[in-house]
């Protein structure tokens, strides 16, 4: 299990995104409010963000705890974005907890992370995983959300639109698989997630919107997703869409 959050606005630095906010993605690495498996999420994290003038995100990820991490918090007072997304890591049991599992995964223009777990790692992985997309080396990554990550990237690469994608790939994995597929997708311009198991909110206001895992404060903005939903966002605001209506 894992907490993840994305954002898309106006320009923020990456601590007032990920460190600030009474119940930040640091609080609930260590403190989830709504965590359902797992009570802490202390096997890596990491952050993807988007630079104007670059055409891929910037990623930064550790094996440890992003509590332990001091150096970053630092750093991250410096860095400005306007589209980011972030993930601390709480490790399916059987896989390990090395800096490549941390989330997110990047491939072309796009970030990805998937909170949850598969049942059936191996018949996901068959179904899935291959063949794997050329050039992605996360989508080797030996975890539960690689099969998830590479099927969507092929999607992506075949012309299928960010949210559409994930929604079809959340069908095919439960289809495989039990499991919880909560897939969260961003590319500098646009976000989607799926509620697939696990909680999501969303949050438009105050110069951005925000999806998350759970809500970053008690704001009464904050909106909880249905489950079996896909969330698509620009900077005008959301749509919430069934994964089944989602071609």
């Amino acid at each position: 299990m894992c907490r993840h959050l994305a954002y898309l606005g106006a320009p923020r630095t990456l601590h007032d995104l990920v460190y600030a906010s009474p119940a930040s993605l640091l609080t609930q690495s260590y403190a989830p409010r709504e965590q359902r498996q797992g009570t802490v999420n202390a096997d890596g994290f990491g952050v993807g963000w988007y630079v104007p003038g670059r055409t891929g995100p910037l990623r930064y990820r550790r094996a440890m705890p992003i509590w332990a991490d001091a150096s970053f918090a630092d750093a991250a007072q410096a860095l400005t974005t306007t589209c980011l997304v972030a993930a601390v890591r709480d490790a399916t049991p059987g896989f390990g907890t090395d800096e490549s599992c941390a989330q997110p995964f990047r491939a072309d223009s796009r970030l990805f992370s998937h909170n949850g777990a598969a049942a059936d790692h191996e018949e996901l992985a068959a179904r899935l995983g291959h063949p794997l997309p050329r050039g992605v080396l996360d989508a080797r990554t030996p975890v539960d959300s690689a099969p998830l990550f590479a099927a969507a990237v092929r999607l992506w690469r075949a012309g299928e639109e960010l949210g559409a994608a994930l929604a079809r790939v959340a069908r095919e994995a439960r289809a495989c698989s039990a499991g919880r597929y909560n897939l969260l997708a961003a590319d500098g311009r646009r976000l989607a997630a799926t509620a697939a198991g696990d909680t999501l909110y969303v949050r438009h206001g105050c110069g951005g919107v925000w999806l998350a895992s759970e809500p970053l404060d008690d704001d009464p903005a904050w909106r909880r997703v249905p489950d079996r939903t896909l969330v698509t966002a620009d900077r005008d605001g959301y749509r919430l869409t069934g994964i089944s209506a989602v071609d």
